[in-house]
């Protein structure tokens, strides 16, 4: 019997993604979730605006998820 995909097969990182859309809220930036998961140039994007942000805790968590996604470092 074949076992049912988790909710976590289906959406790598989705908490870290939640968890850094709520992080750029604070820093006065909406991200949206699923685009997240589908489109690189956008997720780059987001990623960048973390990076940039004031907060610590906003650009250490751009920069993790960023390797967590296997996507480029942000500047």
């Amino acid at each position: 019997m074949p076992v049912a995909p988790t909710a976590e097969s289906h959406a790598p990182f989705l908490m870290e993604i939640i968890q850094f859309k709520w992080l750029m809220v604070g820093a006065g930036h909406r991200v949206h979730v699923e685009r997240m998961q589908s489109d690189r140039d956008y997720a780059q994007h987001c990623l960048q605006l973390g990076a940039d942000a004031r907060l610590d805790s906003v650009r250490h968590c751009a920069h993790q998820l960023a390797r967590q996604l296997g996507l480029p470092q942000p500047h």
